[in-house]
């Protein structure tokens, strides 16, 4: 069985709560338990908070969330036609270092990586679309 939702929504930060019950909805529908929701949950709110921090520049602007669920994955999009940016194209940080000699900026990403199976980055037709892929299993 597949099942599609989506939600276009305004990339501001005080509508996290929108997506944390879109993310919700979709979770459960998937017959997903608690640890899965909590890892779906800070991945694709941290891309979103991203999202509504540095997409546009004038402040104003859409995100749309799409979230597909397969028999063998939960998989979240999330487009914005806001400034190109690849959050991919940079090495992971070396964790290893202190946060004072660590470069600003990636541990996000590197999180998001960590929490979930697959990330895909792509631009296509004025859009960043990013692709977070957590296996059902």
């Amino acid at each position: 069985m597949n099942s599609m939702y989506e939600l276009k929504i305004p990339a501001r930060v005080d509508r996290l709560d929108d997506v944390l019950e879109f993310i919700g909805k979709a979770v459960n529908d998937a017959g997903m338990d608690g640890k899965f929701r909590s890892n779906i949950n800070i991945a694709v709110e941290e891309i979103f908070v991203n999202i509504a921090h540095y997409a546009y520049p004038s402040g104003e602007g859409d995100v749309i969330i799409s979230a597909s669920v397969t028999p063998d994955n939960l998989i979240f999009e999330l487009s914005d036609s806001g400034t190109p940016y690849d959050p991919l194209g940079k090495d992971d940080p070396d964790i290893t270092l202190s946060a004072e000699e660590r470069e600003i900026g990636g541990l996000g990403i590197f999180m998001v990586k960590k929490l979930v199976d697959d990330v895909s980055y792509r631009y296509e037709d004025g859009k960043n679309i990013l692709t977070l892929s957590k296996r059902r299993s």
